[in-house]
């Protein structure tokens, strides 16, 4: 096998992808080769760009996810759609429920979100 690509500091989504494409058909390459150090280099351009991507500001759970929501075009259907109760999802991000832990882990893959920090207290606003 030989590199197919010279790689550069992943950009945007479509880099990743093709980074994480080609780390799939080399993954197993032998330690030394050249697939061996394309590979180790794809994992240092693939961490850095996620540790990028997870920068986010110190917010509160539901702003991190409402801020997220935007940078992916998605809606409140969008996240019913993943967890399969849209009233529920209209309450948490209503601040009228507490996020739940399968919500939790179900966001944070959808919204690429660490789950720490969706595991974050924050005040609901009380009914009326």
């Amino acid at each position: 096998m030989e590199i197919k690509n010279n790689w550069y500091l992943l950009e945007n989504e479509a880099d990743f992808e093709l980074a994480k494409d080609r780390y799939e058909d080399i993954k197993t390459s032998v330690k030394g080769s050249k697939e061996h150090k394309e590979k180790m280099l794809l994992v240092h351009l693939m961490s850095e760009y996620e540790n990028k991507l997870w920068d986010l500001p110190e917010v509160d759970p539901i702003e991190i996810i409402k801020i997220r929501m935007q940078d992916f075009g998605y809606n409140a259907a969008t996240l019913a759609k993943e967890y399969g109760d849209k009233g529920t999802v209209s309450k948490v991000l209503n601040y009228k429920q507490s996020l739940s832990l399968s919500m939790i882990r179900k966001f944070s893959q959808l919204l690429k979100i660490p789950a720490e920090w969706l595991i974050k207290e924050y005040p609901l606003k009380k009914a009326v």
